[in-house]
Formats: structure tokens, C-alpha cells, sequence
């Protein structure tokens, strides 16, 4: 028999602490480690070349989490600039054609930028490498559904859920919640999904360009909002929606299809970047 949600009472001002604790970034670190180790099978020569000028023996994986790190650094850079590169917003109802830019700029208009930092010969390495890192998280970033936000709950993270009696949000459930229950470090859950990856799924996802993963986020987020009446509650702080075994059975197999759709897309998107220039 469910226990009553009355069972999981909690001030309301104790909820919006736990809530806020948990993470915004997108993907946590074992996805983020998992994309880049995903993308290091899928590169080219030529770019694994390129990279490793720039960054030496550090490997995708470890430069896929770097951008997070760095949150806490309070350089005004870090905490002002390159806070709002995490994300865009496409509110219910629009393309991706119609993508609105904010004037601090977004995940998309900064992995452009990066992109032309990489590309540009007189560059710093330091500048490249921080570019490079950047470009390989915002690709992870932008295959997570809620990093493709709707405007209204900053990315799920004003969603209110209890998942396995776990008081957080929709936004990190999909971030580590899925992805930790898991019991796998990155590098036996990246080589279990590139077991899984298929030549013709290589083929298939290969696509370097950022409004093709970011319509798929769109479509997607569109989705994995747990509706009432199979999932208690109404994700909010009173009534917070509980997610259990089914939505956790539902949407794995899709969070996983999106790490693998990451590790092949950020290859794409690298060898995009380092091919040579005519």
C-alpha cells in the first residue's frame, strides 16, 4: 500500500532549501564524462590531433565537466558572463527556427563563439582550451531535455518532485537522478552505451548542427513532464509530484539514447570545427 503523501510533509521553506541545493547544471558529472568519453571513440585523427595541442593528455571526458567547476569560481566572469551559456529558451509552441537570443547570450550563441575561438590562428592555447572545454559540455548540454527550457520553471528546477523519497526537482532528476541509480562509474556506463551504439546509429545522429539536437530537446521536454493520476502530487513545493520505478523505467532507455546522441554529436561538431580550412 502507498503511503499517504501527507507522510512526506515538509515546511515549505525546508522544500525550497533542498530544492535549491540540488544542481542546474545540465547532465551531472558521470553524463558529462560520459558524452566526452563517448565523443573520444568517435573523432577523427585529425581532431585528436588538434585537441591534443590544445589540451595535451587531458581527455574529453575530463574537459566535459570543467565549465561546472568553475561556477563556484568567483571571477566575475564565471559568476555574471558565462552563467546564462548553460541553456536556451523556447517557450511552448515555438520552432527552433524561432529561437530568441538574450542579450547575454545563450548556450547556442556561445558555442558559436567557442567555435570561432577555436578556429581562429591567433587564439591563445589558453583561450582555445577553454573553448574546447566549453564546446564539449554545451554539446552534452543541449542533448538534456530541460536545457532547452520553456521559460516558466527555470528547466524543471521549479518543479517540485520526490524521487525515491528524495525531495529535489524534475531538473535533476534528469540531470543525475536516472543516471546515478545506475551504480556505474562513467567509464563502465560510456562503455556500455557504446556497445550499444550501432555503426547505423553513428550514421544516423551523426549532425553537427546545434538546431537539430536543440528541436529534439524541444520536442522531447514537450514529453517527460510526469502528468497526474499515474504520479501523485502537482510538482509543487505543498504537493510535490512522486516519481518512482515507472518514470524512472519510462525515460532511462530516452536519457540514454540522448548520451549517446551527445558523444556522436560532439565528435561531429569537433571535426566540423578542426576541418581544414580552404
Amino acid at each position: 500500500m502507498k503511503r499517504p503523501l501527507r507522510a512526506f510533509a515538509l515546511s515549505a521553506a525546508a522544500i525550497a532549501m533542498a530544492i535549491n541545493a540540488a544542481p542546474a547544471a545540465a547532465w551531472g558529472p558521470i553524463g558529462h564524462r560520459v558524452t566526452g568519453a563517448l565523443a573520444e571513440r568517435n573523432i577523427d585523427g585529425h581532431t585528436r590531433a588538434q585537441i591534443t595541442q590544445i589540451i595535451g593528455n587531458e581527455s574529453l571526458a575530463e574537459a566535459s565537466t570543467w565549465p561546472d567547476e568553475q561556477r563556484s569560481n568567483p571571477a566575475q566572469f564565471w559568476q555574471e558572463t558565462a552563467s546564462p551559456w548553460h541553456y536556451v529558451t523556447l517557450p511552448d509552441g515555438r520552432t527552433i527556427d524561432m529561437l530568441e537570443h538574450p542579450a547575454e547570450g545563450d548556450a547556442a550563441t556561445a558555442l558559436e563563439m567557442f567555435a570561432a575561438t577555436l578556429r581562429d590562428p591567433e587564439a591563445s592555447q589558453a583561450d582555445k582550451a577553454r573553448a574546447l572545454r566549453f564546446v564539449v559540455h554545451l554539446v552534452g548540454d543541449l542533448h538534456m531535455p530541460l536545457h532547452v527550457g520553456n521559460g516558466t520553471d527555470r528547466g524543471g528546477n521549479d518543479f517540485v518532485v520526490l524521487w525515491f523519497d528524495q525531495m529535489t526537482n524534475l531538473h535533476w532528476v534528469w540531470d543525475e537522478g536516472m543516471i546515478v541509480r545506475q551504480q556505474l562509474s562513467y567509464s563502465e556506463y560510456a562503455d556500455r552505451l557504446a556497445r550499444r551504439t550501432t555503426p547505423a546509429n553513428v550514421i544516423s545522429w551523426w549532425d553537427a548542427r546545434p538546431e537539430t539536437w536543440m528541436q529534439e530537446s524541444a520536442d522531447l521536454r514537450m514529453r517527460i513532464y510526469p502528468s497526474t493520476g499515474e504520479f501523485e502530487g502537482m510538482g509543487t513545493a505543498e504537493a510535490p509530484r512522486v516519481l518512482k520505478y515507472q518514470y524512472n523505467y519510462d525515460w532511462t532507455p530516452t536519457m540514454e539514447m540522448r548520451l549517446q546522441q551527445a558523444g556522436v554529436r560532439i565528435a561531429a561538431y569537433l571535426d566540423w570545427v578542426f576541418a581544414p580550412q580552404c
